[in-house]
């Protein structure tokens, strides 16, 4: 209620004495005392009733400034009582000062002003407890059509007439109203609520506006932000917050639609491999093989499959994407083969297949992705390079490694000055370049060499093993 409309209520006879221009003010409450200081009992926005029982005209000015101080809606003076008229210097004092005094006249009940205010109150009350029940039947309304999230999103922003944006688990958009709606400038704030474990939320100042950030769900399942000039009021918080656990629900359904698909294509995908013919399956769940001939990557290193299926989905819809044993298979054509396999997990790439063909594609893209290593892309061609080694498993590689070589460390230099004389078959000159030093430095490093081996590098099975030692070295 308004200073304003209590003022117009004809029936409590109010009188504005000073700071007619402030009369906007809002009410928050009623409170009567006749203390000669009565800030210390005071929160703020209240209409301060009283009869000036302790009152000296000498301390008008002072219970003023602290009244003001206080942040009193305005000062409701009794007369006939303890004053026949309100002192002129409080009049004055409050008149300089802005703040609304209203001559409470003999008749009117302080009781009555109480009353008035209350009544006033819980009206408001009740109209914003209606609003905000109609605007959280909307969004359950919203929430349960057929577009859903976004329907709900776009609600949320008509509601509170303010941007909203909502984030994925991995901090991407999802949908926004409107649609230039974005997390510039906050990303920081975004990341932290993120990192959190269990819902959480916050409220930021940003370029002046009023920013709400929830994370939602108790698995962080995506994050709610809305924004406006305007500060959000405690129906608006409710709103918000009604829309988090909404968007929750709606994320967890889709989570678990999604985690069925899943295991029906892992199903499926495991009927192509023995030789089924489940095209027709497959396009009912709107995913098709590439033309053919396409390739298979096998991605594996994931902490989560899940995730990173669900990760890959959102951003290659049209992929098709499987689970295979403990790795994620994707075929693909040969120009997409880049977008998958920089995915920072080992990567391999079979060579071109049919889909008659599958098994033997699959089994080469996961042969392939044992060789590589966290960020790493090896194709299935390329394994034949490493020869011999290719058939020795990796463990007793490395042991032969660096048993044949353990004279050699610590001595960098020779090795690779080894290594470039290995690779040009001997031949000083070719090698010396590549080394950038004299040929005759070579020629005296690898006799170093020999020497720290005691092996003569004339003999074609020792350059052989040494080679191979080169290769299987992880150092």
């Amino acid at each position: 209620m308004r200073l304003r409309e209590l003022v117009d209520d004809v029936e409590l006879g109010l009188v504005v004495r000073a700071g007619r221009a402030e009369l906007d003010r809002s009410i928050a409450w009623v409170h009567t005392s006749e203390l000669a200081d009565p800030t210390p009992f005071l929160e703020g926005g209240e209409l301060l009733l009283t009869t000036g029982l302790a009152l000296r005209e000498a301390d008008c000015a002072d219970l003023v400034g602290r009244l003001v101080a206080a942040g009193v809606a305005g000062l409701g003076f009794g007369v006939g009582i303890s004053h026949r008229e309100i002192p002129p210097q409080l009049v004055d004092a409050a008149e300089a000062a802005g703040l609304p005094l209203l001559e409470v006249p003999r008749p009117t009940p302080f009781i009555a002003i109480s009353k008035a205010v209350s009544r006033a109150l819980a009206a408001a009350e009740y109209a914003e407890l209606r609003r905000t029940s109609r605007a959280q039947h909307e969004l359950a309304k919203a929430a349960g059509s057929r577009d859903g999230i976004n329907a709900l999103i776009r609600r949320v922003s008509k509601l509170l007439d303010a941007w909203t944006l909502l984030l994925d688990a991995g901090g991407r958009p999802l949908h926004a109203a409107p649609s230039s709606a974005t997390a510039e400038g906050i990303e920081s704030e975004v990341e932290s609520i993120r990192a959190k474990k269990g819902p959480s939320a916050r409220i930021l100042t940003f370029n002046g506006e009023e920013v709400s950030v929830q994370q939602l769900g108790a698995r962080a399942r995506g994050v709610l932000i809305v924004g406006r000039r305007a500060a959000f009021s405690t129906a608006d918080h409710h709103l918000i917050n009604t829309a988090a656990s909404l968007l929750s629900l709606a994320l967890e359904q889709g989570e678990s639609l999604e985690a069925a698909r899943r295991r029906l294509v892992n199903g499926l995908f495991a009927l192509l491999l023995r030789g089924e013919d489940v095209v027709d399956e497959l396009s009912r769940l709107r995913l098709e093989p590439p033309v053919e001939p396409f390739r298979v990557v096998a991605l594996a290193g994931a902490p989560d499959n899940d995730e990173l299926l669900s990760r890959l989905t959102a951003d290659h819809p049209e992929t098709f994407l499987a689970e295979h044993a403990d790795v994620v298979v994707a075929l693909v054509a040969e120009t997409d083969v880049g977008r998958l396999a920089g995915s920072g997990l080992a990567a391999g790439v079979s060579d071109p297949c049919r889909l008659a063909d599958l098994a033997e594609g699959v089994r080469q893209a996961c042969h392939a992705a044992e060789a590589a290593g966290p960020g790493d892309a090896v194709r299935f061609a390329a394994l034949a390079g490493n020869g011999v080694l290719d058939l020795i498993p990796a463990e007793r590689a490395r042991a032969f490694a660096e048993s044949t070589l353990a004279p050699l460390r610590g001595h960098d230099e020779l090795i690779r000055s080894l290594d470039a004389w290995l690779a040009h078959h001997g031949q000083w000159d070719p090698a010396a370049v590549r080394l950038g030093v004299h040929r005759h430095t070579l020629r005296n490093r690898i006799r170093k060499v020999e020497e720290l081996l005691d092996r003569r590098l004339d003999q074609p099975g020792v350059r052989a093993e040494l080679w191979l030692a080169l290769r299987a070295d992880p150092r």
